[in-house]
């Protein structure tokens, strides 16, 4: 284990509880609230909870997801460190077929079609694949109890990538290579379960979108809202499709100057003016974003890479810049920065 290797086990360690914490407090807000589904005119908007029975905390829909799993993966792999019993509370009265029903009902009719798509979609098939995984009852049934949801979410992605012509790559919640790549955990699940379909037409649409990609201008990043790096995102997509060599090769092409640290701008912190305000704190996330990609990247490439160590410093530059934010701020950082603490530290 290199020493950055150990320092994430350290932060994972230490800061486990408030993650869980956090996400048990915010699965359970139901305000404040951002609805940004289509509404009908003159039609009242429903509470959050009545829309969406289980998934109606932690500021927007695909936040809650996110939290639950939080909640779910801490559970899985680090119950010593976190309140058991509790999450075990709170996903069973949530996760209830009854509640996932609800949410069903919700996005099946065709004016929400597009809805969440693909932040939200994959969140969810993240979730799914957490519990389909786990050799555990109450996961199981949860499960089960997820089924149907994922279910409408795969076709949705089946029916959709194959007309997606192009990618978006702007670093918000419609980046199209974030969303492919959380959702190849459940496609692979899937495939692994006799249904390759959901795995292969990710992989299509995957290196279509972004086989060819040359000399990226990660100059350009970041944007003033950005809680994902486009560039990074794309490269992080491809380490799960490419061979070690075939990545490498491809990394070279993509992004060339990274051996000597450029674009200056990826390998720097983004700097958060106002942790208060919703848009400029989305560059917490960027940045534990950042720096889970950069130990994505470290860990696809030969163990012999000469860019390696520079990747692993950028990533614990990146990971001390906005860990601490985490926990224990404003909401408008605490509804969803955890689930980019946890992508990172676990």
């Amino acid at each position: 284990m290199n020493e950055w290797e150990s320092e994430r086990s350290r932060l994972l360690a230490t800061g486990a509880g408030d993650l869980a914490r956090t996400a048990l407090t915010n699965v359970v807000r139901e305000f404040p609230h951002h609805e940004s589904h289509w509404h009908h005119e003159g039609v009242a908007i429903p509470a959050p909870k009545q829309s969406h029975p289980c998934f109606y905390g932690s500021f927007d829909w695909h936040s809650c997801v996110e939290m639950f799993w939080v909640l779910v993966r801490l559970l899985r792999h680090h119950p010593e460190l976190v309140p058991a019993e509790e999450i075990r509370g709170v996903l069973d009265a949530h996760l209830t077929a009854e509640a996932l029903a609800g949410e069903v009902a919700f996005f099946t009719p065709d004016e929400h079609r597009n809805t969440q798509r693909p932040y939200g979609w994959s969140a969810l098939l993240e979730l799914a694949f957490e519990t389909a995984t786990w050799d555990d009852p109450d996961a199981a049934r949860w499960s089960a109890n997820l089924r149907e949801l994922s279910a409408l979410f795969v076709t949705r992605y089946l029916d959709w990538l194959p007309r997606a012509t192009y990618p978006i790559r702007y670093g918000i919640h419609e980046n199209g290579a974030f969303g492919l790549s959380r959702a190849l955990p459940y496609a692979g699940h899937l495939a692994d379960q006799g249904d390759p379909r959901l795995r292969l037409v990710i992989t299509e649409t995957a290196r279509r979108w972004f086989g060819s990609d040359r000399d990226y201008p990660g100059s350009w990043e970041p944007s003033g809202a950005d809680f994902l790096s486009p560039a990074l995102a794309e490269a992080e997509l491809m380490t799960r499709l490419l061979s070690p060599a075939e990545f490498a090769d491809w990394l070279q092409g993509f992004l060339p100057g990274i051996a000597d640290r450029e674009p200056a701008t990826l390998f720097t912190p983004a700097i958060v003016s106002d942790t208060s305000d919703g848009q400029i704190a989305h560059l917490h996330g960027l940045n534990l974003h950042r720096a889970w990609c950069w130990h994505r990247l470290a860990q696809s490439l030969s163990a012999d890479d000469a860019r390696i160590p520079d990747l692993l410093e950028t990533a614990r530059t990146h990971t001390h810049a906005s860990l601490a934010q985490t926990t224990g701020g404003a909401y408008m950082v605490e509804h969803f920065l955890a689930y980019y603490a946890l992508l990172l530290l676990s």
